[in-house]
């Protein structure tokens, strides 16, 4: 099997990076830092930018008849109001309370951390089987890949200032929610698609995606690509019985 694999597509939670990193780390940075941040860089063309987006999103919501977020309505140019900074924190908040995943939230999540990274607040877990792997992959001439719900922004400051260092040399390219849903196997067309016309000439049968989450991994499998299981301390419970090769550390996968 590792003779035939060409390419090495990575999920981050649960597989590179540890969940409790996201959680315990990340998330309550974003909910401890938000108002602050929303509020001290509001006049931003990247914070207006972003607020754009969440309100697009959320006169989506409302359109849809979903009253499970606030509603937040902005427009760009809109000045900082008491009024309009609640309403945005509202409704940023009740997105994470789920855990939802749009990418107008991500973005904003992703420019936080930035802030984050660049103060030394964050340092991104790594487990230690990672980067051994990184090394045993670039000296077979294997390119890793990332495909993460977290916004490309978010994934290239993770892997830049890890416990280990800056490892983003090592990887030659993200997808993050813009190539779609990671549960949906056209996301996965997609990415080998984009991959292609950048030069490259892989077919789906020479990937290998690794994740912590069953239904990426059963929807990878549909376009034809190899998946391994991640299994890591926190990750979901899996199945008795299922197709995949379950793996606790990256020295255990074929390549």
């Amino acid at each position: 099997m590792s003779t035939d694999i060409k390419l090495v597509l990575l999920d981050i939670e649960g597989t590179t990076t540890s969940i409790s990193f996201v959680a315990e780390e990340l998330f309550p940075y974003i909910r401890q830092h938000l108002r602050f941040y929303l509020e001290s860089t509001w006049s931003t063309s990247q914070t207006q930018e972003d607020l754009a987006h969440l309100s697009g999103l959320s006169i989506e919501d409302d359109a849809k008849g979903d009253k499970g977020f606030p509603l937040f309505n902005f427009n760009k140019g809109d000045g900082l109001t008491q009024e309009r900074l609640d309403d945005a924190v509202k409704n940023v908040l009740s997105q994470m309370d789920v855990d939802r995943k749009s990418t107008a939230l991500k973005a904003l999540q992703g420019h936080m951390w930035k802030d984050g990274y660049a103060s030394g607040q964050i340092k991104a877990h790594i487990y230690e089987d990672v980067l051994p792997s990184f090394e045993r992959w670039k000296s077979k001439a294997v390119p890793i890949y990332i495909y993460s719900s977290g916004s490309i922004g978010a994934q290239k400051l993770l892997f830049a200032h890890t416990l280990y260092g800056d490892l983003s040399p090592y990887l030659v390219g993200h997808y993050d929610t813009t190539s779609g849903l990671k549960t949906e196997s056209q996301s996965y067309e997609n990415i080998l698609k984009d991959i292609n016309e950048k030069g490259r000439e892989i077919r789906a049968e020479e990937v290998l995606f690794v994740t912590d989450n069953i239904l990426e991994a059963e929807a990878a499998t549909k376009v034809g690509m190899r998946c391994v299981l991640s299994v890591r301390p926190g990750t979901k419970e899996l199945p008795a019985s299922h197709p995949f090769l379950a793996v606790s550390t990256f020295q255990s996968l074929p390549i």
